[in-house]
């Protein structure tokens, strides 16, 4: 791939990247940064995977119900094709795109495009989440955010499934998940 050479004064971009358990805060702190870029006049496009259907079909919504509008995606490369002309793109539920997000991230950054990424770094079993560990290698920036676990109010960083379906991606809430610490979670593990 051909990349021009940096000139001088050019708008640079680069890789924010949030990551965290469930119920860290993760989507609350995207839409605060993206909210934070439209009122310095930038111009943000948002996306989400479409497989996240939970609150509402074309926003992102926090579970405190702090929402913005959003483009949900099948495939990240339609990210690309989507995001001409701006200043800033955020993409929310990363864990769920394919490993072309990684590509997807790097040319827009290469384009001057500041892109703020928010996932889960683990799943439910405590493993890396699909393309999340290459995005925190990548990125420019990361913000790693805590809950509190449920069980003895320590930090918690594991995102603990409640049900006994062994599927790595399964869509939820509280009714389906909580957070715990190291120790809590490894209680019932």
């Amino acid at each position: 791939m051909f990349i021009e050479p940096h000139i001088q004064g050019d708008r640079r971009g680069w890789i924010e990247v949030i990551c965290g358990s469930m119920f860290s805060g993760k989507t609350e702190e995207l839409i605060r940064r993206l909210k934070r870029a439209r009122i310095a006049n930038m111009k943000v496009e948002i996306f989400k995977p479409s497989i996240d259907k939970r609150y509402r079909e074309r926003e992102i919504v926090s579970h405190d119900d702090n929402s913005i509008l959003s483009t949900p995606v099948e495939r990240s490369e339609d990210i690309l094709f989507l995001s001409s002309d701006v200043d800033v793109v955020g993409i929310d539920e990363a864990q769920f795109f394919d490993s072309k997000i990684l590509t997807v991230c790097n040319q827009l950054a290469l384009r001057g495009i500041r892109v703020i990424v928010a996932g889960l770094d683990m799943d439910y079993q405590g493993n890396p989440f699909g393309p999340m560990p290459d995005l925190l290698a990548i990125a420019d920036y990361i913000t790693k955010l805590h809950a509190i676990c449920v069980k003895c109010g320590n930090i918690a960083s594991f995102s603990y499934r409640k049900t006994p379906h062994d599927v790595q991606v399964m869509l939820g809430e509280r009714d389906l998940y909580e957070p715990r610490c190291r120790y809590c979670y490894q209680l019932n593990t």
